[in-house]
């Protein structure tokens, strides 16, 4: 009974945490996060266009847990950031830090996750080398984005993951999705996370679809 009675009051507490739809993330308000134009949304959902933002990324890191993953990953860039990189320079935070997911093909096989740091406009034009990263320099880009509040775990971000995408399925940008993602049950997205661990208000973290906008005017004859 005690347990009953816990779990009504963490679900009660996940949905005071979760965010209205499309709030701007308070963290943003105090660190830079990449810029971005909202070209649509609906019911769940949210599609945005990247202005080129330029990411320090890590190699894969093979594990069954997301968290984990990403715990390793981030103290690889908060290293980096702090100045263990080949210009001995300290760089500022930023946010999100996003993991990359490719799901394993069953449930016993590690998944591979690339955890990404956003450089900040002042070091886009030449990043700090460092060994075991690299830089991944992104044209516009087209994703397709879900708010969810609370803490991300590994029990709720596949639920999440599903929900955005049966709220695109349907839509125009449906089939373009799909494609990027590369289709089937173990299709690739990504974790943004936006607020220190020890942040406990305000908590903002989105799931990210990336996709190629030529695939949707090329199916639905029209553009953006």
């Amino acid at each position: 009974m005690e347990m009953v009675k816990l779990w009504v009051v963490l679900s009660l507490v996940m949905v005071i945490l979760r965010p209205a739809y499309s709030e701007f993330p308070p963290t943003c308000n105090r660190i830079e996060c990449p810029s971005y134009e909202v070209i649509d949304s609906g019911d769940g959902f949210e599609i945005r266009r990247y202005d080129s933002p330029v990411w320090a990324s890590t190699a894969p890191i093979p594990d069954v847990s997301l968290r984990q993953a990403t715990r390793a990953g981030f103290l690889q860039l908060f290293e980096y950031i702090q100045g263990k990189n080949i210009y001995n320079e300290k760089i500022e935070m930023t946010a999100p830090v996003i993991t990359e997911v490719s799901p394993s093909d069953g449930p016993f096989c590690e998944s591979s996750f690339v955890v990404s740091f956003y450089v900040p406009k002042v070091n886009q034009a030449d990043p700090p080398p460092a060994k075991g990263l690299h830089v991944q320099r992104w044209n516009s880009t087209y994703v397709a984005v879900r708010q969810f509040g609370g803490f991300v775990s590994d029990e709720n971000i596949g639920s999440e993951a599903a929900a955005l995408d049966e709220n695109v399925f349907d839509t125009k940008w449906g089939a373009a999705i799909s494609k990027s993602r590369g289709g089937g049950s173990a299709s690739i997205y990504t974790v943004a996370q936006y607020n220190s661990p020890f942040e406990f208000q305000g908590r903002v973290n989105e799931i990210w679809f990336l996709f190629d906008i030529e695939d949707v005017a090329a199916a639905h004859k029209f553009s953006v």
